[in-house]
């Protein structure tokens, strides 16, 4: 309790401004490692983590922020641009394995992944506690009143809406393969932008919505997570991406400061983090620096 304290006390007390992209360098006398994170907030500050607490163990570091889409960075780091970056296990499979079939628990999707990056010259450290993945969220008062549990507990809620964001209604993690899945005929589809689904549900306009599983909104409105028991969502821990030349050079040195890091990042706490760089406005650097700071890891 202490630690979640710390993490949602510390890092939003102050204000300031969101920055991502770009890239910067820590001048040191240690080994250089360069790191990568894609376009958006939630890769911008596990990029920054993983820097700072590399930098405070003595490697030389340069972040590049805003790499791109997941092909495109995992294109980097196999031509040696980066060294490593943080990614989802499931997009490994999913976007740049392209499997067929998936896993169905979270440690063979890890496993699966690693496997997969090993026949590149590359690997993965330990993965997140969290992940971020699509689910299905409904109010509380309604999980209760319908005893929903798992998302084909919906059927029980008769004619129903569900806000999707309009490029995800017919993907394979979307509203299509939803319904397909668990049957759920009478839930009709109402597009939404991201983001617009969580006041849409509060209020009623529709009853069920797919979110992210580390949007800071959720920290802020009483819903309830069904349970995805046919896995069409998959899962999706966040694992560094490393070349595995630089593991058998550096050895724990490299390795232990990552895994430290990974092991502290929980749903609750991604959640905080999330929101103290898009709500709050604290710029990615210092939120990790923050971060760090609190769990006496700098």
């Amino acid at each position: 309790m202490r630690r979640r304290n710390l993490l949602t006390g510390g890092l939003l007390v102050a204000a300031g401004a969101c920055v991502g992209a770009s890239a910067w360098s820590v001048a040191g006398s240690g080994p250089t490692i360069t790191i990568g994170s894609k376009e958006f907030s939630e890769s911008w500050v596990m990029g920054e983590l993983y820097a700072q607490v590399l930098t405070a163990r003595g490697f030389r570091v340069a972040l590049k922020s805003n790499v791109g889409s997941a092909t495109l960075i995992d294109r980097a780091v196999r031509s040696r641009e980066l060294d490593l970056y943080p990614e989802y296990t499931g997009v490994i499979l999913q976007s740049l394995a392209t499997a067929k079939t998936l896993p169905d628990t979270a440690e063979g999707t890890y496993a699966a992944a690693k496997r997969y990056e090993e026949t590149r010259g590359l690997t993965l450290l330990a993965s997140t506690p969290f992940q971020n993945r699509n689910a299905v969220a409904v109010r509380t008062s309604d999980a209760r009143r319908y005893n929903l549990r798992t998302i084909a507990d919906l059927t029980r809620m008769g004619d129903i809406s569900y806000a999707e964001y309009p490029d995800n209604i017919t993907g394979p993690l979307g509203y299509d393969a939803i319904v397909k899945a668990y049957g759920l005929r009478r839930m009709k589809v109402r597009p939404l932008n991201i983001g617009l689904q969580y006041p849409a549900l509060q209020t009623g306009k529709v009853q069920a919505a797919d979110v992210f599983t580390t949007d800071p909104q959720l920290r802020h409105y009483d819903f309830t997570i069904l349970e995805d028991d046919k896995h069409v969502f998959g899962f999706q821990n966040v694992a560094p991406v490393i070349r595995r030349q630089l593991v058998e050079r550096y050895g724990t040195r490299l390795t232990e400061p990552l895994d430290q890091v990974d092991a502290l990042l929980t749903e609750p706490a991604m959640q905080a983090l999330n929101e103290a760089v898009a709500i709050k406005r604290l710029s990615p650097a210092e939120v990790a620096r923050r971060f760090l700071v609190a769990n006496h890891l700098t």
